[in-house]
């Protein structure tokens, strides 16, 4: 990549995130200011989140490999058999996602 590429969203991604902190402090310190806990913006214990995320990637993962595999053994346009593939194993991997996290919702009574 070109450093006139690079450098704009650089920019914008700093100036983002210098937004971000500044608006989630003042929300914090208006929580604060009106007797409420600000530890419950606090993102711990988001692990069904992160088991979506991988699970997601892991099945675009294996979408592009398997789209790889279909379009070189196939007459099936290479464009084709990637964009099934992933949007197939990604499909896949959130369903799996959706049974594992009723069944971990199921036994937390937290």
């Amino acid at each position: 990549m070109n450093a006139e590429v690079i450098v704009p969203i650089t920019v914008f991604a700093m100036v983002f995130g210098i937004v971000y902190i500044a608006l989630r402090h003042k929300e914090r310190m208006s929580l604060i200011k009106s007797g409420g806990n600000a530890s419950n913006l606090d993102a711990k214990g988001n692990i069904l989140g992160s088991l979506k995320w991988g699970m997601i990637f892991i099945g675009i993962g294996l979408g592009i490999i398997a789209g790889k595999i279909i379009s070189s053994s196939t007459s099936m346009e290479e464009e084709a058999a990637f964009f099934s593939m992933i949007c197939l194993f990604g499909g896949i991997a959130l369903m799996i996602y959706y049974i594992i996290a009723n069944r971990f919702k199921g036994t937390d009574k937290t």
